[in-house]
């Protein structure tokens, strides 16, 4: 479900990406110098996770304008069927783009350019001229293809509801914004491409600051859409769009995601990389690539045949409720309380994962195994110190994050609706970072074929409770059941690739992380009911002012975050202490007065 999102340099000299030498963070691939203080070991974890810091500072940022954006599409638009055609349309790029090629560019590139780096004479600069050549070629037919086809594509996520003839106008919108925004397929594709030849040579920032951007022109779009039209009246919220708005939104959308990807363009030159259109790819180890893509593309079409149908079942909720009348929960809550949910995930995990996957695939190559798990296994636990405790305080709170985020304009009435969903979506929040993590140590090793079958079970676990859990559902509650079928398929997920990954890699220190889940609850639940009596002690309603709101809610997070803090301190818990001084690190000045890049 995640997007190619990976969240600009702090322009403070020095600046890492132009400058790799000045910074050991602008090169954890590289190999660790021994360090008498701290080991080998130590200085290589340093390194990831003062990576994972500069991509975390970048995501920060990126998150907080997609929240905005998010409160104001709701804001403009509701969050019934009106939002959902665009919501839905808006997402379908980036679907499509995830199941044409980005698990390749993903899972299968970052390790071969690596590998090229190493062993090809050039640093791999013909491999990766060659790769962006036909990505070019083949990212602009499919994307034509694409837009030609917009109808067909249409009908794939659309419910049967939206073929009665009381919703023609609203399915004649969605498509009209299907067209606008799927030529968004080519440049996610080369955005993602060119922040993997920045990943693979040491450069992280940029590809995590850049979606910045494309959050601000969103916003922007927004604003204007408020300014030109208003808030979507009660009436608006279940119908179509007009002409004007159609272009309006779907065009400024595609804009966003071209200055996304050309902010790229000059870190490129800057890291070393010219582009040199080359189709010579007869013989030069493409082959190896591609074999190992077949499994990648079997595993995103897997994954994305489990989103399609869970897009079409959310459209259903919000085509019910217009047929006949009441509230509904569809698309654009899922997809807005999905958002919020993986802010922690883009901020840690993604991070980490990006920084560890090239360290990974290097021992991989080396066959060192051991250092292969113990450098997994620090990613997960350092993730998972901030998953756990972010998924129980998740429900205390959703009430009155769910106020402040989508009760303003068209959402006043309606910001309710977002809660549950909220409310549950933490504890698949804990399941998919287990899976993700793991999956990175597949990756590295090239066993692409057995990510695959995992897949299938993730997937089919989705389709199958979606499809049940929603057809019990009423039509508010189908958000609430899609969360639910979510968090069922990565429980499925995280047991059998630890379990598998385990086997393969001689274990991944699973009595260290049983340990540390411990010590982690020690901490999280105390400060969890703490926070939870304060939270029942002020109480909340639904006709509170959002200050009012705002304010219980940023008192309820600071005391749980803060007691939590506190008890992981003093219970040593060395993954939640060494996250905090890696963050508060890069905040700090510098000697010299300036701050870290």
């Amino acid at each position: 479900m995640s997007s190619p999102d990976a969240s600009s340099p702090d322009a403070s000299a020095p600046d890492p990406v132009a400058d790799p030498v000045a910074d050991p963070v602008a090169d954890p691939v590289a190999d660790p110098v021994a360090d008498p203080t701290g080991g080998t070991e130590n200085r290589a974890d340093a390194r990831i996770l003062n990576a994972s810091a500069i991509m975390a500072a970048g995501t920060v940022v990126s998150r907080m304008s997609g929240f905005v954006r998010s409160a104001l599409l709701v804001a403009a638009l509701g969050g019934s069927l009106h939002a959902d055609l665009f919501t839905m349309a808006n997402t379908i790029p980036n679907m499509v783009y995830i199941l044409v090629a980005g698990g390749v560019m993903n899972a299968v590139l970052v390790p071969q350019l690596v590998r090229t780096m190493q062993n090809d004479p050039d640093g791999g600069e013909a491999y990766a001229n060659r790769i962006v050549t036909l990505a070019v070629l083949f990212l602009g037919a499919v994307t034509v293809l694409l837009v030609v086809a917009a109808p067909w594509v249409m009908d794939i996520f659309l419910s049967a509801a939206y073929d009665r003839p009381e919703l023609a106008a609203e399915r004649e919108s969605a498509i009209a914004f299907a067209r606008y925004c799927l030529p968004q397929v080519f440049f996610y594709g080369m955005f993602v491409l060119a922040g993997q030849i920045l990943n693979a040579r040491g450069r992280f920032g940029p590809m995590m600051w850049a979606p910045i951007a494309n959050n601000v022109i969103a916003v922007g779009v927004l604003v204007v859409y408020l300014v030109a039209f208003g808030p979507a009246t009660a009436a608006e919220q279940v119908g179509p769009f007009t002409t004007g708005q159609e272009l309006l939104l779907g065009l400024g959308s595609t804009l966003g995601i071209v200055v996304q990807f050309l902010i790229l363009v000059p870190y490129l030159r800057m890291a070393g990389f010219r582009f040199r259109p080359r189709l010579d790819v007869r013989g030069v180890g493409l082959g190896h690539t591609f074999r190992l893509a077949t499994w990648t593309v079997l595993f995103v079409i897997v994954n994305q045949v489990a989103y399609s149908v869970v897009v079409r079942l959310a459209s259903s909720g919000s085509a019910q409720a217009v047929t006949d009348g009441g509230d509904s929960t569809g698309y654009t809550v899922y997809s807005s309380t999905f958002l919020i949910v993986m802010v922690p995930h883009a901020v840690v995990t993604v991070s980490l994962a990006t920084a560890l996957l090239p360290r990974m695939s290097r021992l991989a190559s080396d066959g060192d195994l051991p250092t292969l798990a113990r450098t997994l296994g620090l990613g997960l636990r350092t993730a998972l110190a901030v998953a756990i405790p972010f998924a129980l305080l998740l429900p205390i709170v959703a009430d009155d994050l769910a106020h402040v985020t989508f009760g303003w304009g068209a959402g006043r009435d309606d910001f309710g609706l977002f809660a549950p969903a909220l409310a549950l979506f933490g504890t698949g929040l804990v399941f998919f970072t287990i899976h993700y993590i793991t999956l990175r140590g597949f990756y590295a090793l090239e066993r692409n074929r057995t990510v695959f079958f995992i897949q299938c079970a993730v997937a089919a676990t989705n389709i199958v409770a979606a499809i049940v859990l929603v057809g019990l559902a009423s039509a508010p509650e189908t958000a609430p059941a899609l969360v639910l079928a979510y968090t069922a398929s990565y429980v499925v997920g995280s047991a059998v690739s630890y379990a598998v990954l385990g086997r393969v890699l001689g274990g991944l220190e699973t009595g260290r992380l049983v340990s540390f889940l411990g010590r982690l609850a020690l901490a999280a639940l105390p400060a969890s009911a703490v926070a939870l009596g304060l939270a029942r002690l002020w109480g909340s309603q639904h006709d509170d002012p959002i200050w009012q709101a705002a304010l219980q809610l940023f008192a309820v997070a600071a005391v749980d975050v803060g007691l939590f803090l506190l008890l992981a301190h003093l219970l040593r818990i060395e993954e939640v202490t060494t996250v905090l001084r890696t963050v508060t690190g890069r905040l700090a000045p510098r000697r010299g007065g300036t701050t870290s890049a």
